[in-house]
């Protein structure tokens, strides 16, 4: 069986997916003041890496823990609420972009196994 991330496309598809999301994040008042100051073409970089390794891509992924990476947002007060916006722009993307629900559920049951480890549980 092809990986989550043969599915959506590989990394043509992923550049385009995080493109738009961080484009949708940027213009959600409920989370984007946590990406204020960041280098943002970074970012879009790191998120490609994890997302290759997290749908299965790639066997390993060599950037920080997502305990780590999230430390500044939590002292911001990165919450459930917030966590659920950054899904709730996930999905809309991908929806945008044409995505079989089923893959959609996949992605979101991906986002939903890494909560814990990004608000620090």
């Amino acid at each position: 069986m092809d990986s989550l991330f043969d599915r959506l496309g590989g990394a043509p598809a992923l550049d385009i997916v995080v493109d738009k999301f961080y484009a949708h994040v940027l213009e959600d008042n409920r989370i984007n003041q946590f990406f204020r100051g960041v280098d943002m073409p970074s970012l879009r970089q790191h998120q490609k890496s994890f997302l290759a390794y997290a749908f299965g891509g790639t066997p390993a992924y060599d950037g920080r823990t997502l305990r780590a990476a999230h430390g500044n947002p939590r002292g911001m007060g990165l919450n459930d609420d917030h966590f659920d916006a950054v899904i709730e722009n996930l999905s809309m993307t991908l929806q945008e972009v044409g995505v079989a629900s089923e893959l959609i559920d996949e992605v979101r049951l991906v986002a939903e196994s890494v909560r814990a480890d990004v608000l620090d549980r």
